[in-house]
Order: structure tokens, then sequence, then C-alpha cells
């Protein structure tokens, strides 16, 4: 039983108990490693300067774990809600179980209040990724696959100003937001960064039941009564019905050599074709003469879904990411929420794309985004707001300056000629393959960080990376859109596998190379893929792709899932396909492998400070400095 109950015996009251010892962990050196989807390595006070680097020496050899890397593509890709996978989806997921469980036990109907206690990077950034949200209508049993996105901000407000929560939609309470959440951000549960409590009290303030669950990243929930090493995942399913392997991955590899043994679709034991790194995955491919993305489709079948339930999912995962795509280029909304006040830019990109070379034609062609097309008139023109930062107000799109008559002439030339170095004119650049990236990635994030529909691939902050290079697959490249898309996302959900194995998706683990990194080493083996590359070229574009990200940190400002993180997305899915390119381009003898790269990145996310793994306590969280005038204050 998940959730653990405390019978008549154990009696408190409500005041009590909200003052009584937590097991928690002050953070502190450590020299456990970080694997998979549950390690910790913090220090504890986050403020303090990191500790004498002699007194957490790394071990030189990575710990093996007996089970293999395989699980559902289709937990890897969920759809969520934006703007964090760690810190809005897992959270919403938590609350949801949470109250699954005490209706399973027949506990709702006695439930009197809530108490919810946020720990680590969680309570560090958890407000500016709107975690409060998430749990709360997790506790009113909203999923993030299909709630609607619209009713968060209303259904938010409601229960801060009526002071009421709506237990499982069935069971009101009380609910004092100042009172009934605690942010203990100094503070970790020993199993995770991201760890939250919940417990609840009946009318006479008696502890009815607690129970802590760990946001690990891309959406995954863990639960602190499960061993660390069994990676129990809830991702969207319904544990009472899914098949097994989807909520434990400790299906261990039997004697011999199961990795390259014959499929055998009759054992219950593991997938028919299990894999623990990426050597073992390209044996695998050798063995049987299948291609990564054949592996990862024949896997899915032993998750107890058919050849069409998998087409039929990947290709709904693409339009949910297509539509996020349209969503974000056509919008009319001018800024993100949050004190930052950021200007959207895909809509303007996009504009400006379309435009191309002429200045007089400024609408979209209707057939470019997906097979939902955009009309001439669907996206209205920006206002000057729009533009470019470092435009002046008197300047298009084009980089043509309107005169007072309403023509245009040359832009202003900055710069003196009467020198030996001329100054140069400006002149627009046009590269498409770049432009189209930067648009499509920026455009996801941006309705990610406005609370959006996304798919988690492999979390919300790097939701952009993935559906940027796709999209640009299906619209400049492919000549079979439905075989690219399945053949992408399964290859790249492989290379996901392993990097959630062999060390973290989760940025309070291992900062933004978990998350931009990963997606981008994805990303280049889908890309690599659908261009016909032979799975170790495809391998080696995956290890390109993480090897150029090693060492990245996330340090959002104010806590936003904005800056750095858009960018930064946009600069992923350049860097994918560039990795894949090279890796397509040599001569088939690399230095570095993947299991290599991502051996060093674990090793790397170990070492780097907690200050950098999504706290906002250093970096340009602490350097941007906010003005107080901002409306949004």
């Amino acid at each position: 039983m998940l959730l653990s109950t405390v019978r008549a015996g154990l009696r408190m009251s409500s005041r009590r108990a909200q003052h009584c010892k937590t097991t928690t962990s002050h953070y502190s050196p450590s020299r456990r490693t970080i694997s998979g989807s549950a390690a910790t390595l913090y220090s504890s006070n986050a403020l303090a300067v990191d500790q004498d680097r002699e007194n957490n020496k790394l071990t030189e050899t990575h710990h093996v774990k007996p089970e293999h890397a395989v699980i559902s593509a289709f937990d890897l890709f969920s759809i969520g809600v934006g703007p964090s996978s760690s810190h809005t989806v897992g959270p919403m997921r938590a609350g949801k179980i949470f109250i699954t469980d005490l209706d399973e036990l027949r506990l709702l109907d006695r439930v009197k209040s809530v108490k919810v206690t946020l720990y680590g990077s969680l309570a560090a950034t958890g407000k500016g990724h709107h975690t409060p949200q998430a749990i709360l209508l997790g506790l009113e049993g909203s999923d993030p696959e299909t709630i609607d996105c619209g009713t968060i901000p209303s259904r938010y407000d409601a229960i801060l100003n009526n002071k009421s929560l709506h237990l499982g939609g069935k069971h009101r309470i009380h609910f004092d937001m100042d009172r009934d959440m605690l942010w203990r951000w100094d503070q970790v549960l020993k199993t995770h960064p991201n760890g939250m409590r919940f417990s609840c009290f009946d009318e006479s303030g008696d502890l009815l039941a607690t129970n802590e669950y760990f946001s690990v990243g891309g959406g995954f929930v863990v639960n602190d009564k499960t061993k660390v090493d069994e990676n129990l995942f809830y991702k969207g399913v319904d544990k009472r019905v899914v098949h097994g392997a989807r909520l434990h991955q400790t299906h261990q590899a039997e004697q011999g050599d199961p990795i390259l043994g014959t499929p055998n679709e009759d054992d219950p034991g593991h997938p028919p074709y299990p894999f623990d790194s990426g050597n073992s995955l390209l044996a695998l491919t050798r063995k049987h003469n299948l291609t990564i993305s054949q592996i990862v489709h024949d896997n899915e079948r032993y998750f107890g879904l058919s050849e069409q339930d998998i087409h039929e999912k990947l290709l709904r995962i693409w339009a949910v990411m297509d539509d996020c795509i349209r969503t974000g280029v056509s919008t009319t909304q001018k800024t993100l929420p949050g004190r930052l006040g950021l200007r959207r830019r895909a809509p303007m990109l996009y504009r400006r794309l379309m435009r191309g070379f002429y200045p007089g034609i400024g609408m979209p062609t209707p057939h470019l985004i997906g097979s939902g097309s955009l009309s001439a008139g669907s996206i209205d023109a920006p206002e000057d707001t729009e533009t470019s930062q470092t435009a002046p107000p008197d300047e298009d799109d084009a980089g043509l300056t309107k005169s007072v008559r309403g023509g245009y002439r040359a832009p202003l030339v900055t710069g003196s000629f009467n020198h030996a170095i001329l100054p140069v004119p400006p002149r627009k650049t046009m590269i498409p393959a770049v432009d189209f990236l930067s648009c499509y990635a920026i455009a996801v994030n941006e309705v990610n960080a406005a609370g959006g529909r996304i798919v988690t691939s492999p979390t919300n902050g790097a939701a952009g990376v993935i559906p940027a290079v796709l999209k640009y697959i299906i619209e400049f490249v492919s000549d079979d859109p439905e075989k690219s898309i399945k053949t992408f996302l399964l290859t790249a959900a492989a290379v996901g596998m392993l990097f959630k194995r062999g060390s973290t998706i989760s940025a309070a683990e291992g900062g933004c190379q978990a998350e931009v990194g990963v997606a981008c080493s994805m990303a280049s083996a889908g890309f690599a893929a659908c261009m016909g590359a032979s799975p170790e070229t495809v391998l080696q574009a995956a290890e390109i792709g993480i090897e150029h990200n090693l060492g990245l940190t996330c340090d959002p400002i104010d806590g936003l899932v904005q800056v750095p993180c858009i960018e930064r997305n946009s600069l992923g899915a350049v860097k994918a396909i560039t990795a894949a390119q090279l890796s397509m381009a040599s001569d088939g003898v690399y230095r570095v492998t993947l299991d290599e790269a991502i051996e060093a990145m674990r090793l790397t996310a170990t070492d780097m400070s907690v200050k950098y793994k999504e706290t906002s306590l250093s970096g340009l969280a602490t350097t941007v400095k906010i003005p107080l005038t901002v409306p949004a204050c």
C-alpha cells in the first residue's frame, strides 16, 4: 500500500503535527552517484560556498545498475502542461495520486484539512514554475494530460480567494494557502531534491495519512516507500490496471547474455529487446538486423500496446507538438506571464520568415504549418512591441525604416565613413534552416512558459528542441511524414532511456545539461535516423549532441522557465541538426562513445554546485536585476 495510514493509536493535534519533526536531511556533501530517477547530491546551505572538493571526491567507476533501461516511449513523451515537467506536471500527478489513494482507502470523506510541504528545488523555484497551482489542482483530481489549460488561473484564484479545496472533485475542505502550504527550500528529503510531503487530518486534528513524493524529471513521480533502485514510475497511467513493467523497472537480466538473447514474447521477465547501454543497443541491432526505432517499437508491445495503438499514440504525440508550434506562432498575446514582462517573439519571427525577401509580402503561406494550416488572416500583424528589442521603434520587420511620407528608405548606418575601417550597412541574413528551427523551438517554449499544452520531451524546459527538429524534417526533408514521425520519436526515445538510466533528465540533479542537453542528443539521433544513418552513426550523433552541452547550468531568472530557457531551446535545435550532420559526414571512426558521454554528464552533474541546479541561487538568476516597476510585480 503506497499510502501510510496512521491508525487511531496515533493521536496528535493539527498544530502539533504541523510542528513535529520531519525526516529531512540538510544538504550535505555526498559521494552518492546520480543514477536514473533517484539520486541526491545537495549542499546543506544553498547559499554557502561549495565544500572542499577533497571531501567530495568521486569514484572513478560508474556503478552498474542491474536493471535494463527500457521504459515505454509514451512515458518519456507525455502530454502535459507548462511550464515545467518536474515542477508542474510531476506535482500535479503526485497530488492526484495522493487523493486517489485516499479515496481507495475510504479516507477521503474523513479529511478535514491537508498540509503540503515543498522541499529543495521545488520550494526554491516552485512559485515561478506554477508548482502550487499544479499541486492544488492535482488534489482536486485534475490530470496534466486532460486539464483545460485555460481554466488553471481562474481555478487557482478561486481556491485562494475562497480558501476552499475540492478534493478529488468530491469532498470540499477549508484550505488556507499561507498556513497549509509550507516552503522548505533549505531542506531536502533523502531521495531526491524535488520532494514534497502531503498530510491529511480529520476533524479532531488527528493525522489520517501522509506520504512523500519525488518529481524526478520528465513528469515522472517516485514514491518514497519504494526502494531507490526500483524506479517506480507514475506517468499518466492507472497503476491498478497497467502492465507491471510500466511501474517497475526491475526486470533484471537473466544469466548468460540476455541482452543479446532471442526475444521470447511468452517470457514476462523483460521486454523482447532489453538494453542497458548504447553498446548493448547496438549489439541488438546487429544481431537481429533491426534499426533502433524497430527495437523500441517491438519493446512497446511488451507494455501491452498493439501495433495500431503504437501508431496512433505516436501520431497523437506529434499532433500535440505541431499544434503547440501553431499556437505559438499565431498567438495575439504580446507578453509572457511573470515579473520579467518578456515579449513573445515567435509570431514576429514567423511573419518575417513568411515574408521572405519581399518586404511587401507579410502573411504566412497556408501550407507551411501542419495539417491545421493557417489561413492568410489568422495571424494579426504584430504591433511595434513585437519587433526585435534591438530595433528602433520606427523600423519595420524587413529592416527598412519608414519615412515621414510612409515610404521606405535605407536603414541608417552606424559608424564613421572617415575611417580606415568603413562601417557595414545593415543587411538581412537568411539561413532558412536556422531561422525555421529557431522559430519553431521558441514558439513551443513560449507556449510552455505561458502554461499551455505541450509534450514533455523529455522535460518541459526542453520541450522545444524535439518538436522543432521534427517539424523541420516533415516540412523540408521527408517524403513520408508518418514514417518520419515514428522513426524520429522512437529513436529519440531510445536515447532518452539511456540518459534516464545512466545519468538524469532532471535539472534539479544535473542542471540544464540534463534537459536541453539530453533533448539535443535525442533530437540529433532522431534526425540522423530519418536521414537513413546506420545505428552506429545515430548513436554518434547523440554523443555529439550531448558532448557539447556538458556543464550547462540551470539558473532561470526569477524561477521562470523563460530566460535563458526559451532561447536555449532554439540553440539546442540548431545544435542537434549540426551534430547529426557531423556524425553523418565522418568516416565512421569515433573516439568518444555515447556511453562515455553519458557517464561524463553524470560526473559533471555530481560536481555541479546546487546553486546551478534549478534553484535560481546564482548565475543569471542573481546577476539580472528585475525592476520593481514592472506592472506584474
